[in-house]
Order: C-alpha cells, then structure tokens, then sequence
C-alpha cells in the first residue's frame, strides 16, 4: 500500500476588498496582490509565509491569479519577479502579457 499522501488542495479565495487572492493555512496568509487598470491586472507582489515555504502555495496562487485574468479576458502586468518567473517557465501564459 502506498504511504503517498493526495496533494492538499489549495482553498484560494479572491478578496476583492483587498485586491489579492489569498489562502490561510494554520493560521498564516499566503497572497498575491494586484492592481486593475481597465483590461489589465498588475500582480505587484506574492507574500508566502515562511511557515508555509516549500508547500508549491507561491505557484498556486500565481497559476490561480492567471487563470482569473484568463476567465476575465484580462492582459497581465507581472511586476513581482515570481510572477514574471512563473510565466517564463509556464509558456502556456505568456500570452497574458
């Protein structure tokens, strides 16, 4: 029998108040924050906390953030380095930008 334990799906929310999607997890707050300008989202900046490091939560919550620019027919700005790294390692979203 195998030990593997099924990956943990991610329970990401948009707050829209805030302009992020975020996830909590034992009580830390992982985000990635944005700026709407008409057709476009700037993501300026993804927070993963230390404690949640090494869990794949930063590559959720970008994969998440770009599939909502997708589904909203919106361009993207990848002004956070893990953005702009994500995409250039993802080509499938590269025409967001």
């Amino acid at each position: 029998m195998s030990q593997e334990t099924p990956k943990q799906e991610l329970d990401i929310t948009h707050n829209q108040d805030a302009e992020r999607f975020e996830i909590t997890i034992d009580d830390q707050t992982g985000y990635i924050s944005y700026q709407e300008r008409g057709d476009t989202l700037i993501y300026d900046h993804t927070i993963v906390p230390q404690a949640l490091g090494g869990r794949g939560v930063g590559s959720a919550l970008v994969k998440h953030a770009l599939d909502y620019a997708r589904e909203h027919n919106k361009q993207v700005v990848p002004q956070c380095s893990f953005v702009s790294s994500y995409i250039n390692q993802h080509p499938d979203y590269q025409d967001l930008v």
